[in-house]
């Protein structure tokens, strides 16, 4: 009992409270699928979108109490951790998973697989993600990505006679626990060269760990584990298939939610257990790799964006180059100083928020027209749609564009400020990765505008029916309005980004 005691806080339950809501909002929905049988199940979706919404509240409320605890809570003995990094991204993945329940209604109704596990699913992925962003030691962040992973498996194949979807689900799983037989090898590596998992007392020993083999091999383990869940390049071969035999709503989810919190994990491992002078820079530092990985997912994922027919398919290479975006962030911080350090964190949970919206909504669109045996998933299959559904090709040229990173749209701030943290670092080491990640820029631009051609300057081939629905449309006009606003005022979003920044690396 003493242990368990000394394991577990009463004080620290109002901390725990968004994986709580997220867990027990998920087993209430389930429950609520039991009763409802042959009966509409949208009520259970309305139920797990206002879970989201209590979640994203109580991240707030964290938020407003940090202060009074010097800005850092640890929970169940540190293996967990409440802070405004954490809570900064709680709010984000709430938001993304609200956005993808209000998709999924009326798109799994469409497809007969309007089955209430799908919603509890994924709250239980959400739950997984936010013990992810909150893990401070390295069994915790075993234990997010697998809860987190697990679910989302399941939900790429949750439309059960088709066999794209089970291609799909199979070909992620496999690759997803290959990934984690990575992670766990790496973990183990770590641990036998410093004799810990906790992240914190991993950064005290760094010195000494540097010259260790057992430790490097055990890093460099670590990095393929992660870039595998980003789909980064050259682990990135699963994430085409899966996201266009996954259902549309949880292709969102993956491109959003996934990516999203393995990337606030690999900023808290990197930044803190691989931090300081020594690691992150040199022949054999993770800076060096991740800034090359940067380049090559970047450029592979334009390139083979360019040539695809297929919407989700292009989405997909898309979200790959997106990864190598973000990566530009991670290596700034790693190679900065304290002030570049800072405002590459900053920059890159901006764009984080920034991507999530945009992505979510892009995808949205599309499952907007996914009609049964009719999903319109090639670019000819929209032609003509400005004429017939003008809202939803403005909709998804706002999406595009913001990807692209064209102004004064969100995406073009998150790519702004990550290039000029790049920029800022010390002898100007960066430069060359981001004039790569601005041609890439330059690049994406065409396949972008060639779906926008399509849309407005084709004449329509044939009748579309799209979805409709209250739910969808709610979350497609959230999307829209977050992208535009924070384009035009972005300085709100990037003061909350950099207050959550310092609770990771300090002040500037």
């Amino acid at each position: 009992m003493t242990g368990i005691a000394g394991f577990f806080n009463v004080k620290e339950l109002g901390y725990q409270l968004p994986i709580a809501l997220l867990v027990l909002g998920g087993v209430f929905v389930l429950m609520g699928d039991a009763f409802a049988k042959g009966r509409d199940r949208k009520w259970l979706m309305w139920l797990a979108t206002a879970t989201t919404v209590a979640t994203m509240a109580s991240a707030l409320l964290i938020w407003s109490r940090l202060d009074a605890h010097g800005g850092r809570v640890p929970i169940f003995s540190g293996m967990l951790v409440a802070d405004r990094f954490s809570t900064f991204l709680v709010m984000v993945l709430s938001a993304g998973a609200a956005l993808t329940l209000l998709l999924s209604s009326d798109y799994l109704k469409e497809h007969a697989v309007d089955f209430g596990e799908f919603y509890s699913l994924v709250l239980f992925a959400t739950a997984g993600m936010v013990i992810l962003v909150m893990a401070s030691d390295l069994v915790t962040i075993f234990l997010g990505i697998e809860t987190m992973s697990v679910a989302v498996y399941v939900m790429t194949g949750s439309i059960r006679r088709s066999r794209r979807s089970a291609e799909a689900a199979l070909k992620y799983f496999l690759t997803g626990a290959f990934a984690t037989g990575f992670l766990v090898y790496g973990i183990a590596l770590v641990y036998g060269a410093a004799g810990t998992t906790n992240l914190a007392a991993i950064a005290l020993a760094g010195g000494t760990l540097a010259s260790q083999p057992l430790f490097i091999v055990g890093e460099m383990l670590l990095i393929g584990a992660f870039c595998f869940k980003i789909a980064a390049v050259p682990f990135h071969m699963w994430a085409p298939d899966a996201y266009e035999g996954a259902p549309t709503p949880v292709t969102a989810f993956m491109a959003a939610g996934v990516k999203a919190a393995a990337f606030a994990a690999m900023l808290r491992l990197f930044l803190t257990a691989f931090g300081g002078d020594v690691l992150p820079f040199g022949r054999m530092g993770w800076a060096t790799i991740l800034g090359i990985i940067a380049a090559v997912t970047m450029t592979v994922g334009n390139l083979a964006a360019l040539k695809q027919d297929n919407v989700k398919r292009m989405l997909a290479y898309s979200s790959i180059s997106h990864a190598g975006y973000l990566l530009v962030g991670l290596v700034a911080a790693g190679v900065g100083g304290a002030a570049t350090r800072h405002a590459a964190v900053s920059s890159t949970l901006f764009y984080l928020l920034a991507y999530t919206f945009t992505t979510v909504g892009a995808f949205g669109v599309v499952a907007w027209l996914g009609r049964k045996n009719d999903e319109r998933l090639m670019v000819d299959d929209w032609a003509g749609l400005a004429a017939r559904h003008p809202l939803a090709a403005f909709s998804m040229t706002l999406f595009l564009l913001s990807l692209g990173g064209m102004p004064p749209l969100a995406g073009f701030f998150g790519k702004f400020y990550i290039f000029r943290a790049a920029m800022d670092t010390p002898g100007d080491q960066l430069t060359w990765l981001v004039v790569i990640a601005a041609l890439n820029s330059v690049v994406s631009i065409y396949y972008y505008l060639r779906l926008v051609v399509a849309m407005y300057f084709r004449d329509p081939t044939r009748e579309c029916r799209p979805l409709g629905g209250t739910a969808i449309t709610l979350s497609l006009t959230l999307a829209a309005l977050f992208v535009i606003e924070m384009g035009l005022l972005p300085g709100r979003w990037l003061d909350w980004a950099a207050k959550a920044a310092q609770s990771l690396v300090g002040a500037p």
